[in-house]
């Protein structure tokens, strides 16, 4: 499809400012919108702390450049440059502090045009309100500038929707293109633990708003979906949402996708996954083996990756399941055992000092061997051609083995491994932490299920685990998302493109969408499993999820990388390449639609 429009700009809050998911969507999807025009450019907000690291400046085209300066008489300076990202595309980043004198009259000219009402909104709203406003003054300086050529702008969530109703204030003809990536008051309601699907029908909107002090938002959202000319979301079930809480039914659904080309490929995968969860194993052994030993050969990881969204990321139901899985596999006496880490940054006062002095130990123990490795290696195969057994008393020295014994003594600890690698805030009202000890997930030396909350961003250079993010997910065996509330869900995408099987929801974007793919025969290997969540109760789900962990768990090795095949083959229907005809598409619409 061929894109009507001879400009694009697209704006997002996370444009070199990164936030949340949507940094990942803008940035990743840019090499292949530049593909599909030729003047692309990207609006967000200049922060001279992230722009030092994200954006190359440059000098503007002519006809951006003569928009600049008709901003700088207005006091807002305007930076062009290019994303330090995949094909470089380019970015205007505004700085629009010289707006904040004029925050009520904007504020008062929202309320008198669109009723939204901001009263009392904090500078949470305001902030990106000025901005947005100031994109809007900008992209009606550059129309002047070009008056014979096609304007579209696509702007995403409430934080830029402001910019689409200063368009239509002032009678551009730059056509709009609005996208919700999750109703703010959706998300409020579901994280507050009311059941959002069950109420949808019934609820007033307007009144749940205010009930939870949303109401600026909710109301400027709703306002931009319904004055921008086409209103899109990033999933069937937020269209669901957006539909009756925002009262406009989506005309475009613009799922997100992967690049899929910048993830290894499966041989890759399968390198990548023995090297990492050798690393993995080794921190499970200075966290476990000073209190007691495992076998790590039938041991399985298992991880929980994302915000620390209790409800909405589904992370009560998830521990209740561990729960229930590890005592079927204590009754079944199985030979496995599982590992599950709660990848949540969460606030945390230092690490803790018992899993340094155990990290310390081992290392030790780990050097005093390496040191002594050549001469041992020397003995075994002077063994082996004598045809002799190699054995303790020949390979190692009396002063080695006694050595050893003191460092032993020096790592071997009393009680049960921590839960938590570091010292979380407010530990003793923490949810996460009160539902893993209320279902005996307290790490046990007979517990089958063996948990570590990670509350820390996985950096490669945390001084533990040490793995970057992707490297941490490849070395692992399965994902768990059982989302109630996810508007696209990238996790287990990004697991699948790394060859890593998973377990997400109908009530994600993503597993609704890969529902379709996923075959729909009993038993079979599925890659990605998509649970029924929507109309069902927990404790049907729990169930569900329980049967499915513990079909994994009893899988051979050979269907384990079956599974991993399975799963990479399904992540690649999310490419870029195919989703950004969804964006044409809504583009194209909006210049059809009879204003």
């Amino acid at each position: 499809m061929e894109p009507t429009a001879d400009y694009l700009f697209e704006v997002s809050w996370e444009v070199c400012n990164k936030v949340g998911g949507i940094y990942t969507v803008v940035r990743g999807k840019a090499p292949m919108m530049k593909e599909f025009y030729k003047d692309y450019f990207l609006i967000g907000p200049y922060f001279e702390k992230q722009a030092r690291l994200e954006l190359s400046e440059k000098d503007p085209p002519k006809e951006l450049a003569k928009a600049f300066v008709e901003m700088e008489k207005l006091g807002i300076k305007c930076y062009y440059g290019s994303w330090n990202a995949d094909s470089s595309p380019n970015v205007i980043l505004i700085d629009f502090k010289e707006l904040i004198p004029q925050k009520n009259d904007i504020k008062k000219m929202l309320w008198d045009d669109y009723k939204i009402d901001s009263l009392n909104a904090d500078w949470g709203f305001e902030e990106p309100m000025l901005w947005s406003w100031s994109v809007g003054m900008l992209l009606s300086f550059i129309e002047k500038e070009l008056p014979e050529k096609k304007i579209v702008g696509q702007f995403h969530e409430w934080l830029s929707g402001f910019a689409v109703l200063f368009l239509k204030n002032c009678g551009s003809n730059i056509k709009t293109v609005f996208t919700t990536h999750a109703t703010m008051l959706g998300r409020t309601i579901a994280g507050s633990g009311e059941d959002l699907y069950n109420i949808l029908d019934s609820i007033n909107p307007e009144e749940r708003a205010y009930r939870y002090g949303v109401q600026d938002k909710f109301l400027a959202e709703r306002a931009s979906a319904n004055k921008a000319d086409i209103f899109t979301t990033v999933s069937e079930i937020t269209g669901i949402e957006a539909e009756k809480i925002l009262l406009r039914k989506p005309d475009v659904i613009l799922n997100n996708g992967l690049t899929i080309k910048s993830f290894p490929t499966i041989e890759e995968t399968s390198i990548r996954h023995h090297i990492t969860k050798t690393m993995i194993r080794e921190f499970l052994t200075f966290y476990f083996f000073p209190y007691y030993t495992f076998d790590l050969e039938h041991n399985l990881t298992f991880f929980i990756v994302g915000r620390y969204e209790y409800k909405n990321k589904g992370i009560d139901v998830m521990i209740k399941t561990l729960g229930k899985l590890n005592e079927e596999l204590k009754k079944e006496n199985s030979e496995r055992t599982v590992s599950v880490f709660f990848w949540i940054p969460m606030g945390v006062k230092g690490v803790n000092v018992e899993l340094l002095e155990n990290k310390n130990s081992y290392r030790h123990i780990k050097t005093y061997v390496q040191s002594n490795s050549q001469d041992i290696l020397d003995k075994i195969i002077l063994d082996v051609i004598n045809s002799k057994t190699p054995g303790v008393k020949t390979l190692f020295t009396r002063d080695f083995l006694k050595n050893l014994e003191k460092d032993l003594v020096m790592f071997k600890r009393q009680g049960n491994p921590p839960i938590s690698t570091h010292n979380v805030i407010g530990a003793e009202n923490d949810p996460l932490l009160n539902e893993l000890q209320a279902q005996g997930l307290d790490n046990r030396e007979d517990d089958k299920v063996k948990v570590i909350l990670y509350p820390v961003y996985l950096t490669g250079a945390d001084g533990l685990l040490d793995l970057p993010y992707y490297d941490a997910l490849a070395g692992s065996h399965l994902g768990i998302f059982p989302s109630y509330y996810e508007p696209w869900g990238y996790t287990p995408v990004e697991a699948a493109a790394l060859g890593v099987a998973s377990i997400t929801t109908d009530l994600s974007g993503f597993g609704r969408f890969i529902e379709k793919k996923v075959t729909r025969k009993k038993n079979a290997l599925k890659g990605i499993y998509v649970l029924k969540r929507f109309n069902k109760s927990e404790e049907q789900f729990i169930n569900d999820l329980l049967k499915t962990m513990l079909d994994f768990v009893n899988l051979s090795h050979e269907d384990r990388v079956k599974n991993k095949l399975i799963a990479k083959n399904l992540a690649a229907l999310t490419d870029w390449k195919y989703f950004v005809q969804n964006y044409i598409t809504a583009h194209n619409m909006a210049f059809d639609k009879k204003s």
